[in-house]
């Protein structure tokens, strides 16, 4: 073959799938379609590992969505949880099984990256894309997918998933639209043994001041995860909670390691998963569970879900069919994710209007606290929950429809 030829055939090289992002659901993605045997490239513009905000709390439907023989890198195994509402009226519940385990992320994304490699996907990091085009001059036909880096290179996929984060330019392609976005604030605090051993085991939720707010400590060994999250627009307010929340812990005389900010956006519900071969998923597509703003369940089971339609997509000959995959993808993600975030929306907005309501269900209430526990461990979910007990569908009915009453009227005695 002449060299003329052999670089023709290097430009026109065809991914199947390009992935871009290396979280856990971009690697999710890569993972299950390089699982199917296809030609999978991984994009993350980051050197890994990298640090992400993040409380690195891994419940059981992001343990049940990993790769088989994934081993999680737990820094600790949650027992117990202490409750308390604005710093009051604290208390402690436990739990024979643990409920759930907490991980750093730098170490639990880089895992899910080397497991997609295992799987014949191709990673390449350092990498910017600037935007993707399926239309234009740089697209050889109606089956591909220009995706242009930041440089100038181009490279062509049959599909491609877009897992680049809550500000995504694969998600602006697509035509995301959010209606709830938070404010993540977040420190990692160095402590001496005789703190981190009080904490182990246990994590800490405290139902915070603003409405919808909480704030949350994971213990990970010689290191505390502590971080608040509010609605967006109140960041004085938020960065004010954090820091009477650490002051309050005792751990303001602790040096924060690292200082972080993060927002987080939630899809609205007509907000489209695909456009074309293009599909998003996890936080580039605003699934996440609003009231907790869990995202990495969300993340883990959509990207699969995203590489198992990329695949479909991939193998797609015309516009028709590539809509039949992506509307069924859409259907797949609504049908378990989207009844989930419908139920977390719901209870968002009971629990903006009456946080010592549910500080009091928790603590006090035998029924929440399982419910809790079956969620975390990954037992049940939302969903299944309002689905299947009459009295859960009874009491959030009645809650919809109730006025705020003071806190200070629902909350049970310290």
């Amino acid at each position: 073959m002449s060299s003329e030829n052999s670089s023709a055939d290097d430009v026109q090289q065809v991914w199947d799938v390009v992935v871009v992002g290396a979280g856990p659901a971009g690697a999710s993605a890569a993972y299950a379609a390089a699982v199917a045997g296809r030609r999978v490239l991984l994009l993350e513009k980051a050197e890994l590992p990298r640090y992400k905000t993040c409380g690195g709390g891994i419940i059981g439907p992001s343990r049940d969505s990993l790769p088989p023989g994934f081993e999680l890198p737990l820094r600790d195994r949650v027992h117990a949880v202490t409750f308390s509402h604005n710093g009051r009226f604290t208390r402690t519940r436990r739990s024979r099984q643990m409920l759930f385990g907490l991980i750093n992320r730098p170490e639990f994304d880089q895992q899910l990256v080397e497991h997609a490699q295992k799987a014949g996907a191709e990673v390449r990091t350092g990498v910017t894309v600037q935007r993707v085009e399926q239309h234009g001059s740089t697209v050889p036909d109606r089956r591909t997918v220009a995706v242009l880096l930041q440089g100038g290179e181009v490279l062509l996929a049959r599909a491609v998933v877009g897992a680049d984060g809550s500000a995504s330019r694969i998600g602006a392609h697509v035509g995301v639209k959010v209606d709830q976005v938070d404010l993540g604030l977040e420190v990692e605090i160095p402590v001496p043994d005789t703190v981190a051993e009080d904490w182990k085991g246990r994590v800490l939720i405290d139902w915070g001041p603003m409405p919808g707010s909480y704030g949350w400590v994971f213990p990970k060994g010689d290191t505390l995860t502590v971080g608040v999250i509010s609605a967006r627009g109140e960041g004085a307010a938020t960065k004010r909670y954090l820091e009477e929340f650490v002051g309050r812990l005792g751990l303001a005389g602790f040096e924060p390691g690292i200082s972080s900010g993060h927002l987080t956006r939630c899809r609205a519900d007509d907000s489209p998963l695909s456009r074309g071969r293009v599909l998003v998923c996890g936080d580039a597509a605003g699934l996440l569970e609003p009231w907790t703003r869990e995202g990495i369940s969300f993340a883990l089971r959509s990207g699969r879900l995203a590489g198992e339609w990329a695949v479909r997509i991939a193998e797609a000959h015309d516009a028709v069919e590539t809509r039949r995959q992506a509307l069924n993808y859409a259907f797949a993600v609504k049908a378990g994710l989207g009844v989930e975030m419908s139920v977390g929306k719901r209870l968002l907005a009971v629990f903006e209007r009456r946080p010592g309501l549910f500080h009091a269900a928790l603590t006090s209430f035998r029924p929440a606290w399982k419910a809790f526990k079956d969620i975390a461990q990954g037992a049940t979910s939302l969903g299944e929950i309002v689905r299947t007990h009459p009295m859960a569908q009874r009491a959030l009915a009645a809650l919809d429809r109730r006025p705020a009453v003071p806190d200070d009227e629902v909350s049970p005695s310290g």
